[in-house]
């Protein structure tokens, strides 16, 4: 691996922002997009489960229908796409067998996984089910960051979304009957020219203020 130069980096996330309009005459390339969402599934999780689902909406119809419960926020409509990332709320002991089994199996290593699933089980169930979906849905937050920070790298805009019902999505989605709930948005595309946004100084604290060392 050769490290991209910290400059790059720098650069990257300084043009980045929550882009409230996108250009919805712009579409990210499809290789672009394949790389996205190798990021997202990437991201690394607790215990490496990976309680969540990405959902990409691509029906103009759908998308279309989820404005009024974005806050009449067209970003959902206008972005190239649209990422909906879902948390589980089923992550059980089921689930952790087959994650164990897929590791032993990728990793060629059967019947080692006893005591890591004595520990997962322990964690998971020391949780109430109000508890496991806060879990997941904090765990998603990675995810988000990940994709946001990819999408800055390959010069990708995107908007990080809170702004929504997510009984109304789960429903439009058909989420909940599959063991998902709506944790976050993230429309990505391209920024249109008439984003006053785009040149606005971003605003931060003061590094002394925000960064300690012990």
């Amino acid at each position: 691996m050769n490290p991209i130069p910290t400059d790059q980096l720098i650069t990257a996330l300084n043009w980045r922002y929550a882009t409230k309009a996108f250009d919805p005459d712009r579409k990210i390339p499809d290789d672009q997009w394949a790389a996205l969402e190798q990021s997202l599934l990437l991201t690394p999780s607790s215990f490496g489960l990976q309680p969540w689902e990405f959902i990409v909406v691509t029906d103009p119809s759908v998308r279309e229908q989820l404005v009024e419960h974005s806050w009449n926020q067209r970003q959902v409509v206008d972005a190239s796409h649209l990422l909906v990332i879902a948390a589980k709320t089923d992550v059980d002991e089921a689930y952790i067998d087959k994650f164990l089994n897929r590791t032993e199996s990728i990793r060629n290593a059967p019947g080692t996984t006893g005591g890591f699933r004595d520990m997962m089980v322990g964690f998971v169930n020391a949780m109430d089910e109000r508890g496991k979906v806060n879990w997941a849905k904090l765990q998603t937050y990675i995810a988000l960051g990940q994709f946001m920070s990819s999408c800055a790298l390959l010069g990708i805009d995107a908007c990080p979304m809170e702004g929504f019902v997510a009984e109304q999505y789960d429903s439009i989605l058909g989420l909940t009957e599959r063991g998902l709930t709506t944790a976050v948005l993230c429309p990505a595309g391209y920024r249109a020219d008439s984003d006053k946004y785009a040149s606005l100084a971003k605003i931060r604290f003061e590094p002394e203020e925000m960064i300690s060392r012990v």
